[in-house]
């Protein structure tokens, strides 16, 4: 059964046990899942590679009902016309209280999974195209009245243009934003082009990135080369706070699939090629447990420099010069 992106209200996981969602707007996709997973306890997500791997165990968490679960929801990602097979062996069992949603991007008209959830009368396939230039201005629009950020529509443009018509990246550079105008009473063109990277700030870029990857040498020219003041010191714990949670979830994508490349390859939004290599680097080096106590004292950071905006200079050195030299990955 095929519903339109804009009609995912009419999904009952109840009646519709298996959901499809497939294309390229990530950020839409995360929303309409979200949605569909509110009150729900039980949820287990896997990789449709694992899956393939061990189908059997898969299968036996699927049958096994603990004595105390009402339903399980299962999400299933990255997947291809390779699961199609165990979908159908779970069609065929008719198992109660359990509902699937798979993730996929683009999946063409010839897809044998596709075609099996659109001829279906009870399964439901949506198709995520990206969203339009007009779409993202409206979700800026609302995002920006709402927060009373006063903003001008050329500089929403200037958002928008670069989203490549993907929402995930628009709420991205709208939480930047968010974070900047909480000391501005207007934000700017010049403001825009700064927080978004339009043209890039490659000594804060790299400081992020090198410290990340524990690349000591690196960061201590980084810090004698550059310049910043008290403004930029902001600007490079909400950079660190980002890339930190970016890597978490490739840290934990690396866990469990044990497969660097794979890890990079499938990362979404993808990685800029010229990244790859520095990314490996941080992914070996720390694991999901310690990224997060790092996420932790980031946000502590955050909190100094705004109550010793003075002082923020030592405080982020130090704080960089600490974590570059510290054993994460142990």
């Amino acid at each position: 059964m095929i519903i339109k992106s804009f009609e995912t209200t009419k999904i009952e996981l109840d009646k519709n046990k298996f959901v499809l969602l497939y294309g390229k707007n990530n950020g839409f996709k995360s929303e309409v899942t979200n949605n569909l997973l509110k009150d729900k306890i039980e949820i287990k997500k896997y990789e449709e590679k694992e899956i393939l791997e061990n189908t059997n165990i898969f299968l036996e968490n699927i049958f096994s009902k603990s004595l105390f679960e009402n339903e399980k929801i299962i999400i299933i990602k990255r997947v291809t016309d390779k699961i199609l097979k165990i979908i159908e062996e779970l069609k065929e069992k008719n198992i109660e209280d359990v509902k699937i949603i798979l993730n996929a991007d683009v999946l063409e008209k010839k897809s044998k999974l596709r075609s099996f959830f659109e001829k279906s009368k009870e399964h439901v396939c949506v198709a995520f195209y990206p969203d339009t230039n007009q779409v993202l201005s409206k979700l800026a629009y609302n995002f920006f009245n709402q927060k009373k950020i006063s903003i001008s529509p050329a500089n929403i443009n200037l958002i928008v243009n670069k989203c490549n018509g993907d929402r995930e990246t628009l709420f991205n550079e709208l939480d930047k934003i968010e974070y900047f105008s909480k000391s501005r009473k207007k934000i700017t063109e010049e403001n825009i082009i700064k927080l978004t990277n339009l043209i890039e700030n490659h000594s804060i870029s790299e400081l992020v990135d090198n410290c990340l990857a524990k690349n000591k040498q690196k960061i201590i020219n980084i810090l004698n080369e550059s310049n910043f003041n008290n403004e930029d010191c902001i600007m490079i714990t909400r950079s660190f706070l980002l890339k930190s949670k970016k890597i978490l979830k490739l840290c934990s994508e690396f866990k469990s699939n044990k497969n660097i490349d794979l890890t990079i390859s499938s990362a979404k939004p993808p990685i800029f090629w010229k990244d790859k290599e520095i990314t490996k680097q941080q992914i070996y080096k720390w694991t999901p447990d310690k990224i997060k106590k790092l996420i932790f004292r980031l946000n502590e950071i955050e909190l100094l420099v705004k109550k010793n905006i003075n002082n923020s200079i030592n405080l982020i050195t130090d704080f960089i010069l600490d974590q570059s030299s510290s054993n994460t990955n142990s």
